[in-house]
C-alpha cells in the first residue's frame, strides 16, 4: 500500500519476522545435520562443502545472525515505532537494511561451506562480507536512533535503552575485531597476533553473546512480556538498574573463555571476577520479566505465547548462573573444551534466545496482519511442548557428557598416568550424541509447526495494512 505519515512502516517488521522463521528452519537443520555427522562421522564423506568443519560455523552463524539477527531486526523496528509513536525515520532506509541483512545471510551460506573463513568463532565471515555487514548496521543504527530521534513522547522506554546499547556496541566490537588486512578477494590476515588476537577475539566472542543474543532479547522481554500479560513491567526501577548494571559490567567478562592459557593470569582473573558480578543483574532482570505475571499466572495455563516468554527467561536464568559457574577456575579446568559447554551455549541459544524470539513473533505478527491471533493457537502450544522438550533432551544430554568428559580426561592412576585413553571417553561419550540428535530434531519439528503457523495466518488475512499512529498521549495499546 501506499506509505502514509500516519501510518506506521509494518512492511519491514513482517518480512523480518517472515524470515525470522525461515532461517530458524535452515540454522536448525544443518545443526541436525552436524548432530548427525557426530553420530555417524561418514556421513557427507567425500564431499567437502557438507564437512563437519564447514557446516558448523554456517549452523552458528545462520542460526545467531540470521534468525536471531532476523527477531532483533522485526521486534526493535516494531518496538521503536510503538513506544515512540512515530514511523520509522526512512522507508528507504528500512528497506536497505532488510534487503542488506539478507544479502550478508545468502553471502555467509554460500562461502562457509566453500571454506572461506578467518578462523574466528562468530567472527568467520571474509572482508568484503564483513564491509558489508558494517554498513547495513550503520544504516540500521541510523534507522532506530533515528526514530527515537523524532519520538513524539517524551520518554524512551527501557525496551529501547536494551536495543540502542545492542546495535551501538555490536558496531564497535565488529569493527574491532575484524581490522584485518586482506589478501585476496576472500583472504585476509587479522591485525592482531597471538594472545593479543585471542583476547580481542573472545572480548567481541563474548560479548555478542553479552549483546546480541542478551541485551537484544531483554529488550523484546521488556515489551513482549507486559504486552503479553496485560500487565505493566514488575519494577520499572529494576528494569533501569537492570540495564546499567548489565552494561557496566559485561564487558569485562570475555577472558573466562581464556582460563588457563597464555592470557595473563590477572586478565582470566579479571574476566572471572566479573562474570560471577554478572549473575546479579542477570537474575535480578529475569525476576523482574517473571514476577510481571503477578495476578495473571492463570494466564499461562491458556495462554501458549506467554508460555514461550516466561520459560524463556527460565532457560535465561539456567544460562546466566552457569555461564558464572563455569567462569570460575576450578570449574573451568573440568568444563573447557567439552560438551557441557556446548550444552550451556544451547540453554542459552535454543532455551533463552530461540524461545523469545518464537514468542515475540507470534506476539506481533497476527496484529500486522488485521487478526487477533495466529491461525491455530492450538499448534502454538504444540510447538512450545515440542520445543521445550527438545531443549531439555538436548542440553541433558550434553551436561551428562561434558562433566564424563572432564572427569575421564584428568583421572589419573597412581604413577600419575591417564586412567583413559581419549578414545575411551570418546566411546563413553557417543550415546549421548544420539539424545542431541533427538533434541535437535523435536526443535526443528516444531519451527517447521510454526512455519505452517505462518502460513495459513497469511493465508487467511486480508492485504496487510500498516496501522496508523497512536497519538502522542494515547496508552501504547497495540502489540
Amino acid at each position: 500500500m501506499q506509505a502514509t505519515s500516519g501510518t506506521y512502516n509494518d512492511k519491514v517488521v513482517r518480512q523480518f519476522a517472515v524470515m525470522t522463521v525461515a532461517w530458524g528452519i535452515v540454522g536448525m537443520l544443518v545443526g541436525v545435520v552436524i548432530a548427525a555427522q557426530l553420530y555417524w562421522p561418514t556421513l557427507g564423506e567425500g564431499i567437502p562443502w557438507l564437512g563437519y568443519g564447514r557446516l558448523r560455523p554456517l549452523h552458528t552463524n545462520a542460526v545467531i545472525f540470521a534468525f536471531g539477527g532476523c527477531a532483533l531486526f522485526a521486534t526493535s523496528l516494531h518496538v521503536v515505532q510503538r513506544t515512540c509513536h512515530v514511523r520509522l525515520l526512512s522507508d528507504r532506509l528500512a528497506a536497505f537494511v532488510f534487503w542488506g541483512w539478507q544479502a550478508v545471510i545468502v553471502a555467509a551460506a554460500i562461502s562457509l561451506p566453500l571454506g572461506y573463513t578467518q578462523g574466528k568463532e562468530y567472527a568467520e565471515l571474509e572482508w568484503p562480507i564483513d564491509l558489508l555487514i558494517a554498513v547495513v548496521w550503520v544504516a540500521y543504527a541510523v534507522l532506530f536512533l533515528g526514530t527515537i530521534a523524532k519520538r513524539k513522547v517524551r520518554h524512551i522506554y527501557v525496551a529501547n535503552w536494551f536495543f540502542g546499547a545492542y546495535i551501538i556496541t555490536i558496531a564497535l566490537l565488529h569493527i574491532v575485531n575484524n581490522v584485518a588486512m586482506p589478501a585476496g578477494g576472500m583472504k585476509s590476515y587479522s591485525a592482531y597476533s597471538g594472545a593479543v588476537d585471542a583476547m580481542v577475539q573472545w572480548w567481541y566472542g563474548h560479548n555478542a553473546v553479552g549483546f546480541f543474543l542478551t541485551a537484544g532479547f531483554l529488550g523484546m522481554m521488556y515489551y513482549y512480556v507486559p504486552k503479553q500479560a496485560g500487565r505493566p513491567i514488575y519494577s520499572y526501577r529494576l528494569s533501569i538498574v537492570h540495564f546499567w548494571a548489565l552494561i557496566a559490567v559485561y564487558m569485562w567478562a570475555g577472558p573466562h573463555h581464556l582460563q588457563y592459557t597464555a592470557l595473563p593470569d590477572w586478565a582470566q582473573s579479571v574476566g572471572m571476577v566479573f562474570s560471577l558480578i554478572l549473575l546479579a543483574p542477570s537474575w535480578g532482570g529475569a525476576i523482574n520479566g517473571i514476577m510481571t505475571l503477578s495476578g495473571v499466572w492463570h494466564k499461562l495455563r491458556t495462554d501458549p505465547i506467554l508460555k514461550f516468554l516466561i520459560v524463556a527467561l527460565s532457560f535465561y536464568m539456567i544460562a546466566t548462573f552457569e555461564g558464572p559457574m563455569m567462569s570460575i577456575k576450578t570449574v573451568n579446568s573440568l568444563s573447557h573444551y567439552t560438551d557441557w559447554t556446548v550444552g550451556h551455549v544451547h540453554a542459552g541459544a535454543l532455551g533463552w534466545v530461540a524461545m523469545i524470539s518464537i514468542g515475540s513473533i507470534y506476539a506481533l505478527l497476527p496484529k500486522l496482519l488485521g487478526r487477533d491471533t495466529m491461525y491455530s493457537t492450538k499448534l502454538i502450544d504444540t510447538h512450545f511442548w515440542v520445543h521445550t522438550l527438545g531443549v531439555v533432551f538436548y542440553i541433558a544430554a550434553m551436561w551428562i557428557a561434558g562433566v564424563m568428559q572432564g572427569l575421564m580426561w584428568r583421572a589419573t592412576n597412581s604413577d600419575g598416568t591417564l586412567t583413559y585413553t581419549f578414545v575411551e571417553a570418546l566411546n563413553a561419550t557417543y550415546p549421548y550424541y544420539l539424545g542431541r540428535l533427538f533434541g535437535g530434531l523435536l526443535v526443528l519439528s516444531g519451527m517447521l509447526l510454526m512455519a505452517w503457523n505462518v502460513y495459513q495466518t497469511y493465508r487467511h488475512a486480508g492485504t496487510p495494512e500498516d496501522q496508523p499512529l497512536l497519538p502522542p498521549d494515547a496508552a501504547d495499546a497495540r502489540a
